[in-house]
């Protein structure tokens, strides 16, 4: 499955758009590693435990994603975007949308 943010795709022609596939996380921060960003807050630098879950995050939220577009038929996923939202203190969404299509060689 091809995943991209532009609206086409290099070497390939859309010959059917399926329609508007997403895929979310809602993840809560835990307690311990909170200790040790508020540490990091103090002293700077980048707080690693954050950037882990972030990356976990959009992972899990693209290959929810995938499945929404595989079940339409699709076999690439264009225009692809990503927003967060703050849920509730200590946790966030993260949310992947983008458009299904079918592609082919041009």
């Amino acid at each position: 499955m091809l995943v991209v943010s532009s609206p086409d795709i290099s070497g390939k022609k859309i010959v059917k758009t399926l329609g508007l596939v997403k895929g979310n996380t809602i993840r809560a921060r835990h307690i311990g590693k909170d200790i040790l960003a508020a540490f990091k807050n103090i002293v700077g630098g980048e707080i690693q435990e954050y950037t882990k879950l972030m990356a976990e995050s959009r992972e899990q939220a693209i290959d929810r994603m995938v499945q929404d577009a595989e079940q339409l038929g699709a076999n690439a996923i264009i225009s692809v975007s990503t927003t967060t939202s703050v849920i509730s203190q200590g946790a966030a969404e993260l949310l992947v949308i983008g458009t299904a299509v079918v592609i082919e060689e041009e």
